[in-house]
């Protein structure tokens, strides 16, 4: 689980690969601003994104790259990806469901043991920025 703002969300711990620290993402021309670039983890490139953007949220007191950043690894069909977040992540065990949750790449709120969390649906928030786009932005600067 992370904070975004007030909230709480939560990304299932058997997508996690690892938590990375101190990632300062190297920005990729023309990207789009969900986008934050990519960042050596062991050899692989790997594209990290904004989360807080990549759910909609625009003009909150956050910023995803403050004192290093911390980025979940994720695996996917298509790779690894990361998602920045400002805080490091704690383990939680979700509850039951207390509801939906009207958020693009969401799959529903839960209770946790300091209230409710939102869980991220991570192939629906990542597939349709990790496409083309991402692929020609990382060709483009020498980086496939």
């Amino acid at each position: 689980m992370f904070p975004i703002g007030r909230d709480q969300y939560a990304v299932a711990g058997d997508t996690v690969g690892e938590v990375v620290s101190e990632v300062r993402p190297t920005r990729v021309p023309t990207a789009p601003l969900v986008y934050l670039g990519v960042f050596n983890l062991r050899g692989e490139v790997v594209p990290v994104f904004d989360t807080a953007a990549l759910l909609g949220f625009t003009g909150l007191d956050y910023n995803p790259l403050g004192r290093g950043g911390v980025a979940i690894v994720v695996r996917l069909p298509a790779g690894q990806a990361g998602l920045m977040v400002s805080a490091l992540p704690k383990m939680e065990t979700l509850g039951a469901p207390v509801g939906r949750s009207e958020l693009r790449g969401t799959s529903g709120a839960f209770d946790v043991a300091d209230g409710v969390a939102v869980l991220l649906d991570v192939e629906a928030l990542l597939l349709p920025h990790i496409g083309s786009a991402v692929g020609a932005d990382l060709e483009n600067a020498g980086m496939t």
